[in-house]
């Protein structure tokens, strides 16, 4: 595992919500969680977030004790994204923040570069 700085921010909810989903009995422990984007979406591109086996083209990092897989090539999207998770009565889910994004949409998992 080839540990640099990260280049996402994952919020304290964050943390605590991918640290629980880990700790359920049916988790993977060889899985690492991927972020990413893909194309499609509202706006062009959107997220991806969930947990995968890493690949040999990942770069990876250590966030607060997760494991965190992303491809080389999709830095240059994510660099300075935070994520969080909402958790109250009109929302339940990450969300992204993402300072690269020209524009996004209202569904808050597309945006534009």
């Amino acid at each position: 595992m080839d540990i640099t700085t990260a280049p996402v921010l994952l919020t304290a909810g964050a943390i605590k919500e991918l640290k629980r989903l880990m700790s359920e009995e049916s988790f993977d422990q060889k899985n690492v969680l991927r972020v990413g984007v893909k194309g499609g979406g509202c706006s062009g591109m959107s997220y991806v977030l969930g947990f995968d086996e890493p690949a040999e083209d990942d770069s990876t990092y250590d966030i607060e004790g997760i494991p965190v897989a992303m491809k080389k090539s999709h830095g240059i999207y994510l660099y300075g994204m935070e994520i969080d998770f909402q958790d109250g009565l009109n929302a339940r889910g990450f969300t992204f923040q993402n300072p690269n994004a020209s524009s996004t949409c209202g569904c808050g998992t597309s945006f534009a570069v």
